[in-house]
This record gives structure tokens, sequence and C-alpha cells, in this order.
């Protein structure tokens, strides 16, 4: 190895719940710098859930990003000249970056009118195991599932 790794950088947690992992899904909501968009939408997503399910929003957030990430995941890898998926774990930053991701991508395919109610509605279907970002991780969990037989090649 010619040069050193990169540091982990400090992450920081948001002010209002002073949770690094909200603190994380709002750069994530972020668009063009705009932080302070961002912190409305989700809190404002958390005031919906409150309301609704009569619930802590925090609890109800950690709750649907734990039922969203993946703890296997498939890669793609050349092996004497054809691509194989290869089934491997998923690095724990990761896990939380790819739940985040999925929990955000499929927020915006909603029909909800604003961005709150639709990111309020996809993390309480989250929350109880049902929603998009879900059938995502089970996707992919089968993916891996069906691709077994390449664990082998894995180094």
């Amino acid at each position: 190895m010619r040069r050193k790794r990169a540091e982990k950088r400090i992450r920081i947690p948001d002010f209002k719940y002073n949770d690094v992992l909200v603190g994380r899904f709002i750069n994530s909501i972020m668009k063009d710098g705009r932080k302070l968009v961002a912190q409305k939408i989700l809190y404002r997503a958390f005031d919906i859930i409150e309301e609704k399910t009569k619930n802590n929003p925090l609890e109800v957030f950690n709750k649907a990003v734990n039922n969203v990430m993946p703890s296997i995941e498939v890669r793609s890898r050349r092996v004497g000249g054809s691509n194989y998926q290869i089934p491997t774990e998923v690095r724990p930053d990761r896990r939380i970056a790819l739940g985040i991701k999925w929990i955000l991508t499929f927020t915006d395919k909603r029909s909800e009118k604003t961005m709150a109610q639709r990111l309020a509605n996809e993390l309480m279907a989250a929350s109880v195991g049902e929603g998009s970002s879900v059938k995502k991780k089970e996707d992919v969990h089968r993916m891996a599932e069906a691709n077994k037989a390449f664990a082998h090649f894995k180094w």
C-alpha cells in the first residue's frame, strides 16, 4: 500500500434529537447544500409520524432504518471469462448507507403531495416491515440466497 488509509470523519449529530443517524439522514435528504430545507422535511415527517402513530418518532425512525438495512448483498466478480454474482456480507457503515438510500429512493417514488408526507408514510411502512424499501432489502437477500453456490469464489 502506497498511501495511508483515509481516516473516518466524526459524524455530527442533528441539533434537535442529538442523534448521529438522524444527522446522517438529513445529510442524505439534502440537495444543493440546503440543509435547513432537509431538516424541515425530516422534522415535519417526524411530526406526522407522532400524530398518526402516537409513538416516539425517533423509535419509529430507528426501527424503519433497521428493517431496511441489508445484511448480505451480491457483488459481481469476473472468474474465468464469466461474471458471477457472489454473495458477500455488508460492512456496518455500508448497511446504514444502503438503508438510508433505499428509503429515500422509494420515498421519491411515492404519490403523496409533500416530501414530508411521503417520507413519514415510507418510514411508518418500513417500521412495521412493509413498503417498497423493505421489499428491496428482501429482493437483495433473495438474490444472495439464489447465488449461494458461488460463495466459494469470494476472496
